[in-house]
């Protein structure tokens, strides 16, 4: 781990309550700024794959990666050939990040079956290694099956990104993953999910892969990006392993609420702003600072998920200011 500095990505929030082209604004923003990497999720507005194509065509030198893609919904065959094709077009390198995703997206979203999603992480993280090497497909498991079929365009050689939070998916990133990424976690499940997955490599005998977290941060405007972030947890409240997360962090009553189902407007203005400021970095400059810097003692990367507001257009004060502390850090470094 880095012990305090962790490396900077940024990631697009894809907020809803925002524009879908501002996501565009965002990443010239980061491309311009010299952030080494930009991640494109896939949520309820553009395609991946076709925002990666149009940011990598947009941007200078930014390497994208891309997902977290739902492993019962896209399948290896398709995951590599759109990774080559973003790549073979925009000249950029092409990183591919794959979750299990939510049971909305999956189930009712995709109609698709999501009850052994994390052995379908294991066979696609293994299925797709060869694919996106240039090799012929030859995965036949019990979830995700692809036989036969070679990429046709260059290879694009992309590393394999996997999104863990319960203990079964940690392992399938601690032995098939290039890197694993956690979604809104507090410092204190960052520490937790670290050692989980320097165990798990230890038993799988590899090396630790390295650990990355996606955060929402903003600085300055705190109040509208508070809200921002607020209407992001309403979802992961009653979620398995969330659930006992926010417990942990001292949240069980509104835990509880989420647990009885009610209306999402109702549980929205149940949630307080300190279970917001746990799950998220906002503040003036210092104070983010010092904020990433207490995730940079257990993570390698922090994942940036600017929050995009009226009053910090396309996140880019906060890229800003982050960009400025990243430059400082190198330069006493």
């Amino acid at each position: 781990m880095t012990g305090g500095q962790p490396a900077l990505a940024v990631s697009l929030g894809l907020w809803q309550d925002r524009p879908p082209e501002e996501a565009l604004e965002t990443a010239r923003t980061a491309d311009a700024l010299g952030f080494s990497e930009l991640w494109i999720g896939e949520m309820a507005t553009y395609d991946a794959f076709a925002l990666a194509t149009a940011i990598g065509l947009a941007t200078e030198r930014i390497s994208l990666t891309i997902g977290p893609l739902a492993v019962t919904v896209r399948d290896p065959m398709t995951i590599a050939v759109g990774a080559a094709s973003v790549a073979a077009v925009t000249g950029r390198r092409v990183d591919i990040a794959l979750g299990t995703s939510s049971p909305v997206v999956v189930e009712e979203w995709h109609g698709r079956d999501r009850a052994r999603s994390v052995t379908g992480l294991r066979e696609s993280a293994t299925a797709l290694r060869p694919l996106l090497a240039g090799g012929k497909s030859d995965g036949d498991g019990s979830v995700v099956r692809s036989r036969g079929y070679q990429l046709r365009l260059p290879a694009p050689r992309s590393t394999v990104t996997v999104a863990a939070f319960g203990p079964a998916a940690v392992e399938v990133a601690a032995r098939h993953g290039d890197r694993m990424v956690v979604s809104l976690v507090t410092v204190a499940a960052a520490e937790t999910l670290a050692a989980q997955l320097a165990a798990a490599a230890r038993k799988a005998d590899r090396a630790t892969p390295r650990l990355a977290a996606w955060v929402p941060v903003a600085v300055g405007g705190v109040e509208l990006a508070r809200e921002q972030v607020r209407r992001t947890l309403v979802g992961y409240l009653a979620a398995p392993g969330y659930a006992d997360m926010f417990r942990q962090a001292g949240f069980g009553e509104v835990v509880a609420y989420a647990l009885g189902r009610p209306h999402p407007r109702d549980l929205l203005a149940a949630i307080p702003d300190d279970l917001v400021d746990t799950m998220s970095v906002l503040g003036d400059e210092a104070a983010v600072c010092d904020r990433l810097a207490q995730y940079g003692a257990h993570v390698d990367e922090v994942v940036v998920l600017p929050c995009c507001t009226d009053e910090d257009p396309a996140g880019a004060r906060t890229l800003r200011a982050l960009a400025a502390w990243a430059a400082g850090a190198e330069q006493v470094a």
